[in-house]
């Protein structure tokens, strides 16, 4: 035996038994090439004749010196020459070789899609799907395992007879198996194969005992099989083809099963007549259906077969669940596709080490079962090795072409950015319709109509009383109608909803109060307003000027969203208040008594039980001051109930989604549906207690409310002077200001990058929609509709998608928005038609409304990073949760912008509040962004990028992830270069593959340079650069 060097590879194997650890040796003299493979790897039938060309030819020693992560990096980074070795997804099945009664047999206890599920023994049942936590004794064990034991890669094979019998032979073969026992492990690894399901049939539970336990038996019964030529005849072995049409898969659990997937079986069971374990990892050159073998029809495409002396069961269990989670892992999965010789199975192994995460024994418990986590990150980063920017990317020019590509740049020409937003809307038309073909849509459309509805009947009865009863609700209603379906057909985005705004209720109150004092016509002077408006938005869309929205940030966006959503919760809170005094609790004696029939025979007594509602029933009489009103003591309580159970019932179902009960179809229809479901409760709730609670008052004819006008409004009369039409262009610009700022914000809101957006953006073609619809409100004597903010929001997150779980244990995904114009289109069609519903409408309660309105309120504030923030405040540093800009901003700097950003926030408010300043509210937006720009002053660039940008919270998360990555490497290559040789030069570029080129020069010595060129300048380039991304 040649004298052994230190540059030989050790294994780093600790056996169970109290043992010396072996030592793996390898002749470090005998050149080798990527594509040769040791003689015991090469299963019998191999097609592959060692005939591919590689270009690089390395040593053993070489490779082996090259970190794990870099040697995995270069077999993944292999070119597959053909189909055979193209991953695909793995279904993982363990077996254990147990008895059941007198017959042996082999017994499914675990299985991993992408988490472990055990069978629990004494429920007879699957276990939730959870994180498989292994112990660093299994892991070195099975790395012994496949540096001993026999490794057949590309296995030609299509029935477990033929493996038995191949596997057998190569054992024989290399000294591992004695011939004696050699049929005795074939017929015990043909045992028949019984999986979790069809014990679930069975009435009574299975009684499994391990061989351990019967090895003191009678000696007729101490051999696990008797003879194979009698025994394997009489009873069924798995691979037989009456085994194939006996054996019926899973087919309820095939569905969870992703597209081509193939499976990988593991074997683990002792047996009496062997002295020491025998173990073999085998991969197939073609995946094939073998019987019994998998509960699922999914063909085998790897077998591990590890089988023993009794006393080891349990340690055999952990070393099976070590393969299968090996398995599982989406590198060492990809490894063993690969894998061309045993050397890049354990360069998988080890690389797999080198990623574990290791949790001290005595700070947790181990039977403590991992749930599985809501994201998983990615694992990109140990497919390759990281790349440094070749050169810094200009941010500008970076945010240039975000810009550019959100239509959010100016393009120098007339009307550009509208025929931009036509060309990229135009291709997306027909699918906006086609989309819409689901019962997600239905849900949102119906949701979002009681919620629209509400709000347009309540805003029309201010309306009434800021224009003296020229626009009312009815007038609300049409409005509701024509620009909804206007919009909803021709806009850029039809997520945004349309809706009236309190500052375009203030705008037309103070037109109305200044055409009074002149003794204009109000309908006539709103009507010239209301064209200069849709002029100057005409003008603003000619000009491009929505480029302007790129300077709304994060800052401007959240104080906008979040005053809105407050004003949602503050005005259903007051709503209810509102009721309370009206229909105090406390209120004096109620004048009204049930008196007998003037010719009964009855005592007032017995009539005097009788209520107010059901006395006339009785053939009674109401006496009383108060008899023409019905008692009015429990309104008040009522509505407090049916505001707080429609919120609350609103909210349960909405998450009802994510609850344990039912099937997943079902709880996905209960969350859609959720607010209709409140509503339709709450209502039925109100009608069965008969208090007489306050009702949705919706108009009975379509007229206009003043019969003095029409639904033409006259351009001139004799009231205003010629010269008014002329002056209305002073307030249409305040009026522009609001509309646009109003619009454009919401409109930014609804395309954020965290929405997942497909379609793009069409501001320009929404603001020159919304001026064609201001026109024809203003012909029309009609309230002005603009974006509103809460009603858009709630519409997105109605219509988000999730990914459907199909592995166990998987959570759902975000994936985007269901991008369509069906429902805006619907919810405004069935406001035009609710002159027509008002019978059912009537029977709607005003607290439930309410209860929707504070519902949205707070539906909206969710997500918001400036609610969050607001939270934080008030939490000690312990308990506040792992949010990405704690991580890089101090929490004083934190603390001090989400000061600045409350203190704006009170501002706005403030001047909403007050009649006399809220006329100024979209010039107080405007200011809010000068705000924001002289922050720069007081923060630096990098936290105002971190606390006031778009980007979504796990795509930061997983860019820390990599920088972290990126820091263990540049630490690996700069503590171990000078193990390799290496002279610690910093090369301009530097890769594995050169690295070992230099082995082949004897003058050059075994110099391997490190991957990350340049480690210390562009460490922090890189930084900056993955936070970024």
């Amino acid at each position: 035996m040649p004298q052994q060097t230190k540059s030989q590879a050790q294994l780093k194997h600790i056996h169970g038994n109290g043992r010396l650890p072996n030592v793996i040796v390898t002749d470090s003299s005998r050149p080798w090439n990527m594509n040769s493979s040791s003689g015991d790897d090469e299963a019998p039938k191999d097609p592959r004749t060692g005939g591919e060309d590689f270009t690089q030819q390395f040593t053993e020693n070489d490779f082996e010196a090259t970190p794990p992560a870099q040697r995995v990096q270069f077999i993944l980074g292999e070119d597959v020459d053909d189909g055979s070795h193209v991953s695909h997804p793995l279904f993982s099945e363990m077996g254990m070789l147990v008895k059941e009664g007198d017959e042996i047999e082999w017994k499914e206890t675990a299985r991993w899609i992408k988490f472990e599920e055990d069978v629990e023994e004494g429920g007879n049942r699957w276990s939730k799907p959870h994180v498989a936590t292994l112990s660093l004794h299994s892991l070195f064990e099975l790395r012994g395992l496949l540096a001993n034991g026999s490794v057949m890669l590309d296995m030609e094979a299509n029935n477990l007879e033929v493996v038995a019998d191949l596997v057998c032979d190569q054992m024989v073969s290399s000294g591992t198996l004695p011939a004696g026992v050699k049929d005795k492990v074939k017929d015990a690894l043909l045992r028949r194969h019984r999986h979790q399901h069809e014990y679930a049939k069975k009435t009574r539970l299975p009684i499994i005992r391990s061989l351990a336990d019967m090895r003191n038996q009678s000696s007729s019964k101490k051999d696990m099989v008797k003879s194979p030529s009698s025994q394997s005849m009489a009873r069924q072995t798995s691979g037989t083809e009456l085994a194939e049409q006996q054996h019926k898969g899973n087919t309820h659990f095939m569905r969870k099963i992703p597209p081509g997937a193939e499976a990988s079986n593991i074997l683990v069971g002792e047996v009496d007549f062997l002295e020491r374990q025998l173990s073999c990892f085998i991969r197939l050159s073609q995946a094939a259906v073998m019987g019994d073998l998998t509960e699922v029809p999914v063909p085998t495409r790897f077998i591990f077969i590890l089988l023993g002396p009794p006393g080891s069961q349990s340690n055999f269990h952990e070393i099976g669940r070590a393969m299968a989670t090996l398995m599982s892992d989406e590198i060492f999965h990809e490894v063993a596709y690969r894998a061309r010789k045993r050397d890049h199975l354990l360069a998988g192994v080890d690389e797999f080490l080198d990623a574990v995460t290791v949790l001290p024994p005595g700070e947790w418990d181990p039977t403590i079962r991992i749930e599985p986590p809501a994201a998983i990150p990615s694992q990109e980063v140990r497919k390759r090795p990281p790349e440094l920017p070749k050169e810094e990317i200009d941010e500008e020019e970076e945010e240039q072409r975000l810009r550019e590509e959100s239509g959010l740049s100016r393009t120098g020409r007339l009307f550009g950015g509208l025929i931009n937003d036509f060309k990229r809307k135009i291709p997306w038309y027909i699918s906006d319709y086609k989309d819409a073909l689901s019962m997600q849509c239905v849900a949102s459309w119906i949701f979002l109509y009681f919620a629209c509805l509400s709000p347009i009947i309540t805003f029309g009865g201010l309306l009434s009383e800021a224009t003296g009863k020229n626009m009312a609700a009815m007038e609300s209603l049409v409005s509701g109608f024509v620009c909804g379906m206007g919009y909803g057909f021709f806009s850029g985005q039809p997520l945004t909803i349309l809706g009236s705004t309190g500052p375009v209720l203030v705008f037309e109150s103070i037109v109305y109060e200044f055409s009074m004092a002149q003794g204009w016509d109000y309908m006539t002077f709103r009507f010239w307003i209301g064209m200069w408006v849709a002029v100057i938005c005409v003008v603003l869309v000619a000009i491009d000027a929505s480029a302007l929205v790129c300077y709304i940030t994060r800052f401007t966006e959240e104080n906008f969203a979040t005053l809105i959503a407050v004003i949602f919760v503050y005005k259903a809170i007051e709503n209810v208040v509102v009721i309370g005094k009206t229909f105090p609790v406390n209120q004096g004696i109620y004048d009204c008594i049930c008196t007998p029939p003037l010719q009964s025979n009855a005592s007032v007594l017995e009539f005097a039980k009788y209520k107010w509602d059901s006395c006339e029933s009785y053939n009674g009489t109401l006496v009383g001051h108060d008899c023409g009103t019905p008692p009015t003591e429990n309104v008040f309580l009522m509505s407090v109930v049916l505001c707080t159970g429609t919120f609350i019932l609103s909210t349960i179902l909405k998450e009802f989604k994510n609850a344990l009960f039912f099937p997943s179809i079902v709880r996905q229809y209960i969350s859609d549906f959720s607010v209709l479901i409140a509503i339709f409760a709450m209502t039925f709730f109100d009608y069965s207690l008969g208090v007489p609670t306050q009702k949705l008052e919706v108009p009975h004819e379509l007229k206009p409310t003043l019969s003095t006008r029409g639904w033409l409004i006259p351009p001139f009369t004799e009231k205003n002077p010629w010269w008014s039409p002329i002056i209305a262009v002073f307030p249409a610009m305040l009026g522009t200001i609001l509309i646009f700022m109003d619009q454009q914000i919401t409109a930014v809101i609804v395309n954020r990058k965290e929405n997942k957006l497909k379609k793009g953006c069409g501001y320009h073609l929404d603001l020159f929609v919304l001026s064609g619809l201001i026109a024809i409100c203003s012909m029309m004597g009609l309230p002005w509709f603009v974006a509103a903010t809460v009603l858009s929001i709630n519409h997105v997150n109605s219509l988000k998608l999730e990914s459907e779980c199909s592995a166990p244990g998987e959570k759902p995904q975000f994936l985007g928005v269901r991008e369509q114009r069906v429902t805006h289109i619907m919810i405004f069609l069935t406001i035009g038609g609710s002159v027509l519903l008002t019978p059912l409408l009537g029977n709607i309660p005003m607290p439930v409304l309410f209860g929707v309105f504070l519902y949205m309120g707070v539906a909206s504030l969710k997500g918001l990073q400036f609610f969050d923030r607001i939270l934080i405040m008030f939490m000690p540093a312990k308990y506040q949760p792992d949010y990405m800009f704690l991580r890089q901003v101090p929490i004083k700097r934190v603390h001090l912008f989400t000061i600045i950003q409350l203190a704006c926030l009170i501002i706005l408010w403030l001047i909403k509040s007050f009649p006399q300043t809220s006329i100024l509210f979209p010039l107080m937006l405007v200011v809010m962004i000068g705000i924001r720009k002289s922050l720069d002053f007081v923060f630096t660039r990098r936290e105002l990028k971190i606390l006031d940008d778009i980007m979504p919270e796990m795509t930061k998360r997983a860019a820390a992830d990599d920088l972290h990555q990126l820091d263990a490497e540049v630490g690996f290559c700069q503590k171990y270069l000078p193990f390799f040789g290496g002279r610690g030069k910093r090369e301009p570029k530097g890769s594995l593959d050169a690295g070992l080129d230099g082995a082949a020069n004897p003058n050059a010595g075994a110099q391997i340079k490190c991957n990350i060129s340049n480690a210390n300048e562009k460490e922090f380039e890189a930084q900056s650069s993955l936070l970024k991304k």
